[in-house]
């Protein structure tokens, strides 16, 4: 890679304060980071920097959703590679405008973002909604705030309940059946045609009485979000991120754990209103149902939208858990993971208040 370095410091005068090229230096900086560690240093102490860096935080997850992504390529073929470069096109547009108005660096914040992006939406969605809902959740729950480490809301979280409430028909319309041909879509294109088989998501089938297979919803044979089809694809990318302790396991615990023991006792206690009480369960089949594993392990361990306290992370995952469960149980909605993790975003800053506070009046109080 020494040519490539070579060719970067050739090139960085025109891009430097007083250069030809000033105002594209952030697109410039970013490029640069992609491949090697940033050339300049701080001005001011501190000068040691923790090893569990923004890049290396980024790297860990892009790595871990991996399984997920080849999972999506390989039931709903080559239309959601292109989504993802829609998503990274239109997103990083955004994000790079910002950067040169603010004369700031492109952060790596967004390399997340737009691989998590497209997991979430419906695999039949159409390409100038996924490029809408992008820019919108860039725009809207990122930059506006100040930019990565700045924002409260998870800004892709933000462009799919844009895109769930702007245009709620072609979202419940984009669901299709995957490939359960051996070698799978990987070289079709999935569009809304003859060939391609409309289905419901297991959730809005559960409502009218259906209750799927445990075992396909576990394997990846079931519709749903291109990411979230496949149980065994996120779990192995999940445990990943908890081993490196890029997650914290405390929001997981805390999360899926609330889930499971509110769905046990609703099921328990037939309180579940569905057109025929007692099939929508079991408590496995919730779990393994729409997406509450990818929010739990890709979404609520967001370290910038979650506390940074470890009572507050347990705190933060109940709330999300028990909301997700209330939403589809009692609500229109047949998926809630969205809007519960959007709630927790607001209480987070809340949370780590309490929690210091209390800790703070403890030390007065033993002083």
């Amino acid at each position: 890679m020494k040519w490539l370095l070579k060719i970067i410091d050739a090139a960085r005068p025109a891009f430097e304060e007083g250069g030809k090229l000033q105002f594209f230096n952030p697109v410039f900086e970013a490029l640069e980071h992609a491949f090697f560690a940033p050339s300049t240093r701080t001005i001011g102490a501190p000068h040691i920097r923790d090893p569990l860096d923004v890049k290396r935080v980024m790297s860990m997850v892009i790595i871990s959703v991996i399984p997920c992504v080849l999972a999506a390529f390989y039931f709903f073929g080559l239309r959601f590679i292109a989504m993802i470069v829609v998503t990274y096109a239109a997103g990083l547009a955004v994000e790079a405008t910002f950067s040169m108005v603010r004369k700031e660096s492109i952060n790596e914040g967004f390399f997340v973002t737009g691989i998590l992006f497209p997991l979430i939406l419906p695999p039949n969605l159409p390409l100038w909604m996924v490029a809408l809902g992008v820019a919108f959740g860039v725009f809207i729950g990122k930059e506006l705030f100040g930019g990565t480490g700045r924002n409260v809301f998870n800004p892709a979280l933000v462009g799919r309940c844009f895109l769930s409430l702007a245009y709620p028909k072609t979202m419940a319309a984009s669901w299709v059946e995957p490939s359960h041909e051996l070698a799978g879509s990987l070289t079709r294109w999935i569009s809304p045609s003859l060939d391609a088989v409309s289905g419901a998501t297991p959730l809005a089938l559960a409502k009218q009485g259906e209750m799927g297979s445990v075992a396909h919803q576990f394997m990846g044979s079931v519709s749903g979000s291109a990411g979230e089809t496949s149980a065994a694809f996120i779990i192995l990318g999940g445990v990943f991120l908890l081993f490196t302790r890029v997650a914290n396991w405390r929001t997981v615990a805390s999360m899926l754990g609330s889930f499971v023991v509110l769905t046990g006792a609703l099921i328990i206690g037939g309180a579940v209103t569905y057109p025929m009480p007692g099939v929508f369960g079991p408590v496995m089949w919730h779990l393994f149902a729409g997406g509450i594993l990818f929010g739990a392990f890709y979404m609520a361990t967001d370290p910038v939208t979650s506390p940074i306290t470890n009572a507050g992370k347990w705190f933060y995952g109940i709330i999300i858990g028990s909301t997700t469960v209330l939403i589809r149980n009692f609500t229109g909605y047949v998926e809630g993971v969205t809007f519960a993790i959007l709630l927790g975003n607001i209480v987070a800053p809340i949370l780590d208040e309490i929690v210091i506070g209390i800790r703070l009046r403890r030390l007065r109080n033993e002083r």
